[in-house]
C-alpha cells in the first residue's frame, strides 16, 4: 500500500513504449463538449483487449500531456474522451496509474462544492458537488483486483473521471445554472 493508500500496482515507464504500427492519438482527437460519443455509456474491458490497453493508456498519456502543456491543467483522464468506449482510467499525479472496469463501492455521505474543470471543455469551470471519500474497485493493468480508498482531491477527480464512463460530464453536474465561468 503506498501513501495515496492505493493496493493496487502503478505503471511503470517502461510501459509507456508506442506501438509502432498504431497512428496515435493527439490533442486534436480529443472529444469536445458537445460530441455526442462523450454522452455514452463505455463499455467494459474484456480480459482479451487486455493487449489493447497498454497502447490506449499511451494515448491517454500523451494527450494528456498535451493538454498540461496548453492549458496548464491535467491529473487524470478517461479513455470516452478520446472516442475509445471502454471502462478505463489513467490518473498520473505524482505516478501513472491505470484504473480498468471500476466500481464505485462506497461513498461517503459528507459532500463538498468544487470548481471543476474538464480537458473536453478546456477553458470553462462548473461548480459540482462531490463526495468527499470513497472507495473505488477496480482491476489494474495486470487484470489484478485492487480496491482504492480516495479523499477530498483525489475523490473529485475519480468520480469526474468515473462519470466519463457513464456518460456524464460536469456540466451535467452543475450545482445550478449560475455554476460556469471562464478560465483566466
Amino acid at each position: 500500500m503506498n501513501s495515496s493508500g492505493n493496493t493496487g500496482a502503478y505503471a511503470t515507464a517502461q510501459n509507456f513504449t508506442p506501438a509502432k504500427t498504431k497512428t496515435m492519438k493527439k490533442l486534436e482527437d480529443l472529444l469536445l463538449l458537445g460530441n455526442p460519443q462523450l454522452y455514452e455509456r463505455s463499455e467494459p474491458v474484456s480480459e482479451t483487449e487486455l493487449p489493447l490497453v497498454m497502447s490506449w493508456v499511451v494515448d491517454l498519456h500523451n494527450v494528456m500531456e498535451e493538454i498540461r502543456a496548453k492549458y496548464g491543467f491535467g491529473r487524470g483522464i478517461a479513455a470516452p474522451q478520446l472516442g475509445i468506449m471502454k471502462r478505463l482510467i489513467y490518473i498520473n499525479t505524482d505516478m501513472p496509474l491505470i484504473i480498468i472496469n471500476p466500481e464505485i463501492t462506497g461513498s461517503s455521505s459528507e459532500m463538498f462544492e468544487v470548481w471543476d474543470d474538464c480537458m473536453c471543455l478546456p477553458n470553462l469551470l462548473v461548480r459540482v458537488r462531490r463526495h468527499r471519500s470513497l472507495t473505488l474497485r477496480y482491476l489494474d493493468e495486470n487484470w489484478q483486483e485492487q480496491e482504492w480508498f480516495v479523499e477530498d482531491d483525489l475523490a473529485e477527480l475519480v468520480q469526474h473521471e468515473y462519470d466519463h464512463l457513464d456518460g456524464i460530464l460536469c456540466t451535467m453536474r452543475a450545482i445550478d445554472g449560475k455554476s460556469f465561468k471562464w478560465r483566466r
